[in-house]
């Protein structure tokens, strides 16, 4: 292979123009070449012109070979157009090679608008100045921002949640296309307002999938009233598992018995029910929730959770403890105070010191303050029992299915709080007939004395439509969390430095 030959391999990417010198400045390579004779069109009339006016040199960046810098210097001829009352000179272009106003060629471009549109500003940059490519940040994102976005259009179905710009203060919402899972636009915040100005201004849909949000629900009911919503499956079975964990919790003193688990009966144990007896001695009297707790001085959940215990004992907990430095020690410690009840702590806290223990002397009080030193550890947690409850029998080891199956027998509440959740989770598979079945579902539930699960299947009824829509129909909400899931680390690449419009631009880019 020739030398020529060579550089028409290694310079393909600017075959259109005729490569004179290549020039090695040890830091860089300069590449001088002009464009060819053949005419050139008018910009302004398309008439091709081959008149020369005159010459002038354009210098422009390409992409580096050898970890070296590729300088391009061009000489561009000005040409005269031909026809009468047109321009009278014009500068020709090299289309896929250089473009008006530009100092990088096309394919340079497009490799940096490649990495910005990954990368964004800093490290974008960073990572184009070891490729031999180096730009600032700003100029990184001036080619991100001329990425020109994809062509806007309407989706027959479509799905919108919302993401955190500033968790706690700011949201913003986004909206894709549910079958083919393109981002269609992000808004600015979450209103009502501004989601109903959206739809209005873009007619044509037809099936709108959400989670639970109220305010989108009635956007899209002021907006589109002929729109099917349709509720998200996996947040409407996130709320039975958390009303599932609140009744196991509930009923401690049930199942606890059949593992003789102990019930956490300190100091703590005792405002428990000194409190229930002031909430419903006050709930007896005629005074509402709000006034309770400000009589009280407790939050409103405190005591609506308070009001649904029907017995002070469904407030008492199996006690969970995490481990302590103290655990190795607890066999010394349970046989000094059974032969010495009165023994002082600080003398146990110099024994347990001598044989290896590290913790302090708070620790050690707290921990025999609990009843730690004298009890064993619950074989078994609320949360461990709602799991178990809530995972798929099959699913389950032989030994667990038969531990759940005692504990669920424990009482008929927790028999029935069994059997609704293994009824509902089938409603999860969207099917026609599912929404007779979620009715008589929900006639089942409220039979039984399961105070938590009744809230949860009147936050049902409020969103009825939604939810009868969600286990019937095949589609789902979880594609747009999916793209959240990406906004995250998009968001955290960019440190919260930059503005909305930006990340709106990255988001939608993809």
């Amino acid at each position: 292979m020739n030398v020529n030959e060579l550089v028409q391999m290694v310079f393909s990417g600017i075959s259109p123009l005729v490569i004179e010198d290549v020039v090695d400045e040890g830091g860089r390579v300069v590449v001088r070449a002009r464009t060819p004779k053949e005419p050139a069109p008018c910009p302004a009339c398309g008439v091709p012109s081959g008149q020369v006016h005159g010459y002038h040199w354009r210098k422009v960046a390409d992409v580096p070979v050898d970890g070296r810098q590729i300088v391009l210097r061009v000489r561009v001829r000005r040409l005269v157009c031909p026809t009468r009352g047109c321009c009278q000179t014009f500068r020709e272009q090299v289309p896929g090679v250089l473009q008006r106003y530009q100092r990088r060629t096309t394919r340079l471009t497009r490799q940096v608008k490649a990495v910005v549109k990954e990368l964004a500003g800093r490290a974008g940059a960073r990572l184009l100045a070891a490729m031999a490519m180096g730009l600032s940040r700003h100029t990184a994102l001036r080619a991100l921002l001329s990425i020109p976005l994809p062509a806007s259009r309407i989706p027959r179905v479509i799905g919108v949640d919302d993401f955190a710009l500033r968790r706690r203060h700011h949201y913003a919402t986004v909206v894709i296309d549910a079958e083919t899972h393109e981002r269609i636009d992000v808004l600015p915040d979450r209103t009502a307002g501004t989601l109903e100005t959206w739809l209005r201004a873009h007619p044509g849909v037809e099936v709108v999938c959400r989670d639970g949000s109220t305010t989108y629900a009635e956007a899209i009911r002021r907006a589109l009233p002929d729109a099917v919503q349709v509720g998200d499956r996996w947040h409407v079975w996130h709320n039975l598992c958390e009303v599932a964990l609140s009744e196991v919790k509930a009923h401690s003193n049930c199942w606890a018995t059949v593992l003789d688990a102990p019930l956490y009966d300190g100091p703590r144990a005792q405002t428990t029910l000194e409190r229930w007896h002031q909430v419903h001695d006050l709930l007896n009297q005629g005074v509402g929730l709000l006034e309770c707790g400000r009589r009280l001085q407790l939050a409103l959940n405190t005591v609506k959770r308070y009001a649904r215990a029907d017995r002070p004992e469904r407030m008492l907990r199996v006690p969970k403890y995490r481990s302590s430095l103290v655990d190795p020690h607890r066999e010394h410690l349970r046989k000094r105070r059974a032969e010495d009840p009165a023994v002082p702590v600080q003398n146990l806290f110099e024994e347990i010191k001598a044989l290896g223990f590290t913790g302090c002397l708070n620790l050690l009080h707290k921990y025999i303050n609990q009843g730690r030193a004298d009890a064993d550890r619950s074989h078994i947690s609320p949360r461990r029992l709602a799991r178990m409850l809530l995972t798929r029998p099959e699913n389950l080891k032989a030994g667990h299915r038969d531990l759940l199956a005692r504990l669920t027998a424990a009482c008929p509440e927790m028999t029935h709080l069994a059997t609704a959740v293994r009824t509902f989770a089938p409603l999860l598979k969207p099917q026609p007939e599912n929404a007779d079945a979620l009715d008589r579902w929900i006639t089942q539930v409220l039979t039984a004395d399961l105070p938590y699960l009744h809230a949860f299947t009147r936050g049902l009824e409020r969103d009825r439509n939604a939810v009868i829509a969600a286990v019937t129909l095949t589609y789902s909400n979880g594609p747009t969390e999916g793209i959240n899931t990406k906004t995250k680390r998009i968001a955290r690449q960019m440190h919260g430095r930059a503005g909305f419009n930006l990340l709106r631009h990255r988001i939608l880019l993809g």
